[in-house]
């Protein structure tokens, strides 16, 4: 199931093979930096629980983020964004939060130009994770 709202790509390789392509994209980025990486799957093991690997990496744009939090200051509670990867079927997914969906969900006037750029940054690093690009 994708949630409303959620963008998912579907690629190859592992969890760790995909957090490692998204984080190695993410440090040769000039504007998009990592804030944190959670292992999910690691604090449920910590727990005696098991959990398919599960992974979460957040990341920042605090030139265009800043922007969409002038706009409407509701939308920080989905900031910064993150790219939630999972195993799937022989391979991976990378789900992330659609930038028009949060346009919509904190009303922000949908003319705003960062949130094209926002949506094409996020599902390049969506597809080089999954390995499509």
């Amino acid at each position: 199931m994708i949630p409303n709202g959620t963008i998912a790509t579907t690629g190859t390789g592992t969890v760790p093979e995909a957090v490692a392509r998204l984080l190695a994209a993410v440090d040769a980025h000039e504007k998009i930096n990592l804030v944190a990486q959670v292992d999910h799957s690691a604090a449920a093991k910590k727990v005696g629980l098991e959990l398919a690997p599960t992974t979460l990496v957040i990341v920042g744009n605090p030139g265009l983020g800043s922007l969409l939090m002038q706009a409407s200051p509701s939308v920080a509670i989905d900031l910064p964004m993150k790219f939630l990867i999972t195993e799937v079927d022989g391979g991976v997914q990378v789900l992330h939060n659609d930038p028009m969906y949060l346009a919509q969900r904190h009303e922000l006037p949908e003319n705003m130009p960062q949130l094209e750029v926002a949506a094409g940054a996020l599902q390049n690093l969506a597809n080089v994770a999954a390995g499509t690009s």
